[in-house]
């Protein structure tokens, strides 16, 4: 009768000799051929790992078929399980493919851009994209490319109140513009109004002061859809008066969209007090000073 310890010698002979013929197996695709050739360890070492080299070299037998990051077939889209040698020992991780450094490349600039509540095509904007066919947009088109012009030659430089029909494609033109200067290294903000407000309110016992102040001494703000928030006094007074305060002083670009022209935005922030009056004809001169304005009535691209 065998001993135990014979039994485990066999059983481990035999595991063996199987974890050696799949590994001699596998050598018969180039591919795996290659990987393996690769690593620089004993062949004893390299048919421990034949399962994980199998895996990676599936991953990329699919990337040499792939032709973007959209048709990746791999288990973790945009990177490839693969081997290397750390510390004498083999050792497997998912590296990104071309395709997804490629695109990390592309969106290193958004590092660059503080947002609040901003659909994803407004952080993805692009001059390159924007639709000219519509000549009523020219005037606007026109401004912020020389806005960029000028702020890369370091000229100083007004911000724009753009205001217009809903859907003409304001917000987006102006994101457009400082993604443009955002991938240069400046630092942007765009931020819509009501929401922000309600951030702000939010964080008020927490890190409030820390958000303030990020937006008031960011290098280009755009404050998105103003008007479209209730006026309070505190939001009047002591948000935005002191925000665009700070912003004339240090003189930082400030830009603005808004469904309301300069007259409806003033008699918005206006309560029915001879004081509340007051302060908003302040608000709007602190705006004029900043901005120059221009009226955009387009065509709607919202469906």
């Amino acid at each position: 009768m065998k001993s135990t310890s014979e039994i485990m010698n066999e059983k481990f002979t035999l595991n063996s000799y199987e974890l050696e013929k799949n590994f001699d197996e596998a050598l018969n695709d180039e591919i795996f051929k290659k990987l393996v050739s690769k690593i620089k360890a004993p062949r004893k070492e390299l048919i421990k790992y034949t399962s994980h080299f199998k895996d990676s070299s599936d991953d990329l037998k699919r990337c040499a078929k792939c032709k973007n990051i959209m048709e990746c077939k791999n288990q973790i889209t945009g990177f490839v399980y693969y081997p290397e040698i750390e510390d004498g020992n083999i050792v497997f991780s998912y590296v990104p493919c071309k395709y997804k450094k490629k695109m990390d490349k592309e969106n290193e600039y958004q590092k660059n851009i503080t947002s609040f509540d901003m659909p994803r095509e407004i952080l993805t904007a692009s001059m390159k994209d924007i639709y000219t066919d519509d000549k009523s947009r020219t005037e606007t088109i026109k401004w912020l490319t020389t806005f960029i012009k000028k702020y890369e030659n370091n000229e100083k430089c007004r911000g724009l109140y753009l205001t217009g029909n809903f859907g003409c494609g304001k917000t987006y033109l102006i994101a457009a513009t400082f993604n443009e200067l955002a991938k240069k290294g400046v630092k942007v903000a765009t931020i819509y109004y009501p929401e922000f407000l309600r951030e702000l309110k939010s964080s008020f016992s927490d890190d409030f002061g820390s958000l303030f102040d990020k937006i008031k001494r960011v290098e280009l703000l755009l404050i998105d859809d103003i008007g479209a928030e209730t006026t309070t006094n505190w939001n009047r007074d002591e948000i935005l008066g002191t925000l665009l305060q700070y912003r004339m002083q240090e003189m930082l670009p400030t830009f603005f969209t808004s469904n309301l022209s300069l007259e409806e935005l003033e008699e918005h922030l206006s309560s029915n007090d001879g004081e509340g009056k007051v302060k908003a004809r302040r608000i709007i001169e602190r705006i004029k000073y900043l901005t120059d304005n221009i009226v955009m009535i387009a065509e709607s691209r919202r469906k």
